[in-house]
């Protein structure tokens, strides 16, 4: 019988590159991933892992298996998810993935809100960007995750991680009081190309979304200052060195001195989604922390838009 354990850390390997990395995100130690594919290679009479450098890849035997062992994975999933849903009430471990924002501004209350409602569930968080949530679900390494992608720029995923909506976020700019942007009713992004901007690194989804809305811009926008967080970021304005676009989630009470002006043509709007492998859709666990989730969403959207 195939070790189901090891074929996941296997997968793993694949999704990360690295048997340490892979380690970290199963919970396990280095050492004992790489016992769990020697037994697995050990079983099936096949090599997986070979080294190159001081790194390793997968064979192609390897990539075969993992091909194979995640519809293998999903279809045994499935089979649990379903007696589960035959028990009802949801329980046990769930983990959860999210992003940074996401963490603060709407599942701090979600875990409050299923301590109240499910208390022999027992959820686990871990943050994660939202392009490193969907290879954790994809991958079975979470359970449910928290992911944004900003329209006008999607976030692919593959066809067996289902999604439901969770609602929307804006941003907006924020800017120094004594900037002279810091009166305006909206600002458009003409009026910020030349601005002295914070962002956060090449490569991360809102940096795509910054991109995306100075396109056809005769020169890009002037960035001077590179951020993953948004707090650094707001540092940044509060200083009156930079400007920044921050979404609405989770950025709290501005400080003294930093003003939001909001922004049109386009409006930089996040879509908010829940995902699952789809083989966990019977879960009463996924189903209920879904459902959950958009309620505690809808109940703080005045946080997210105060016009509401």
């Amino acid at each position: 019988m195939m070790d189901l354990v090891a074929l996941r850390s296997l997968i793993a390997v694949d999704v990360h590159g690295t048997v340490a990395a892979a380690a970290s995100s199963g919970g396990y130690t280095p050492s004992a991933v790489s016992q769990q594919i020697k037994r697995l290679e050990k079983d099936l009479g096949a090599v997986l892992l070979e080294r190159v450098g001081r790194g390793v890849v997968l064979t192609e035997q390897g990539r075969t298996l993992v091909k194979h062992g995640q519809g293998i994975l999903r279809r045994v999933e499935a089979a649990t998810a379903g007696l589960s849903a035959d028990q009802g009430e949801p329980s046990g471990p769930l983990r959860i993935v999210a992003f940074s924002t996401a963490v603060r501004g709407l599942v701090a209350p979600l875990l409050a809100d299923l301590a109240r409602t499910s208390p022999a569930l027992v959820p686990e968080l871990f943050e994660r960007d939202p392009f490193e949530a969907l290879d954790a679900v994809a991958a079975g390494q979470a359970d449910i995750g928290l992911v944004h992608h900003w329209v006008g720029v999607p976030l692919h995923r593959p066809e067996y991680v289902a999604a439901q909506l969770v609602g929307f976020d804006t941003a907006d700019l924020l800017v120094h009081r004594d900037h002279p942007l810091a009166g305006a009713e909206m600002v458009t992004p003409a009026d910020l190309v030349d601005e002295p901007w914070a962002s956060t690194p090449v490569g991360t989804i809102c940096h795509g979304w910054f991109l995306y809305m100075f396109t056809g811009f005769a020169r890009p926008p002037s960035v001077r200052f590179w951020s993953f967080e948004f707090a650094s970021q707001l540092r940044l304005v509060q200083e009156g060195v930079a400007v920044a676009l921050v979404p609405r989630l989770g950025r709290g009470a501005l400080p003294d001195g930093v003003i939001a002006v909001p922004v049109s043509g386009p409006a930089p709007t996040r879509v908010i989604e829940m995902i699952w492998r789809d083989s966990m859709s019977a879960s009463p666990a996924v189903r209920h922390v879904r459902d959950r989730c958009v309620s505690v969403f809808a109940d703080h959207a005045e946080v997210f838009d105060p016009s509401l």
